[in-house]
């Protein structure tokens, strides 16, 4: 097993690195050896990220460009590989979020989430493809429950990443061919990250969503990093197409996070943006 999880030698690559579940992913892939480059809109979000990953395995580097702009993220991906070679593992992550419902939510709300999240990931994968090791690189997608669970005040939120899960069912039937395998990790309620910070913002509405948890407690980023150092291993080579929910159990119990915050006001319905 941990022969399987020695990365050293091996590119990764992180689009929306340098906060969150993908920053704790970014980080686990250091650990364990892997040159990691991150992508970012906020250049001292991603200097920031980057004194983290250093020194923890191979080398890192920052880069910054919007996910939303095919040109620039081309760019990125192409310095990397001009520096660094053939990238091994692709994390998309970057997303977008706000709770409002659909009468109080403008067109111009729903489609910047659209943007970030399918377009994007699009983005992303599209412009890596040709950097990718062909047959061994591993793509994931970052998604999340909404992709098949409906849930209140997130319309905008599960159009996009039923958006997202879809590209990584079509891309894994057509990069197969390229030896390319491409996952969605779904993680469940991640303490420490935004989302959490605004879905549950004081003890009440963190027990409430810890109940809907079937393991009882709240995620860590680490938890999703683990599983991601998996899913690129030697031992996930026969997983393409797949949707994996990480999240303690707490998708069995369909609207999850956001149906516990509204049950105890944390969340009001139309909320604009």
């Amino acid at each position: 097993m941990a022969e399987a999880f020695d990365y050293r030698g091996r590119t990764v690559f992180v689009a929306g690195g340098s906060s969150g579940i993908n920053l704790g992913i970014a980080l686990a892939f250091a650990a364990a050896g892997a040159d990691v480059a991150i992508m970012s809109r906020s250049r001292p979000r991603v200097d920031a990220a980057c004194a983290q990953l250093a020194g923890r395995g191979g080398r890192v580097a920052g880069h910054t460009a919007d996910v939303r702009d095919y040109a620039a993220v081309a760019a990125v991906l192409g310095a990397v590989h001009r520096d660094w070679g053939e990238i091994d593992v692709l994390v998309s992550g970057a997303a977008g979020n706000f709770p409002a419902a659909a009468l109080g939510m403008s067109a111009n709300g729903f489609k910047a989430v659209i943007d970030i999240d399918v377009l994007g990931t699009f983005n992303v994968l599209r412009a890596a493809h040709q950097y990718l090791k062909k047959p061994g690189a591993a793509v994931i997608n970052i998604s999340a429950p909404q992709s098949f669970n409906p849930m209140p005040l997130q319309v905008h939120v599960c159009a996009a990443k039923a958006g997202v899960d879809m590209v990584t069912r079509v891309l894994a039937l057509e990069w197969g061919a390229d030896g390319i395998r491409v996952n969605s990790i779904v993680p469940g309620p991640i303490e420490g990250t935004e989302g959490m910070a605004r879905l549950a913002p004081n003890e009440e509405a963190r027990a409430a969503v810890v109940r809907r948890v079937p393991l009882g407690r709240m995620g860590k980023a680490d938890d999703v990093a683990q599983f991601a150092l998996f899913l690129a291993s030697p031992y996930a080579s026969w997983i393409t197409g797949t949707v994996v929910p990480v999240d303690g159990g707490s998708s069995l119990w369909g609207g999850g996070s956001i149906v516990a915050a509204l049950e105890v006001g944390a969340l009001t319905p139309g909320a604009a943006s």
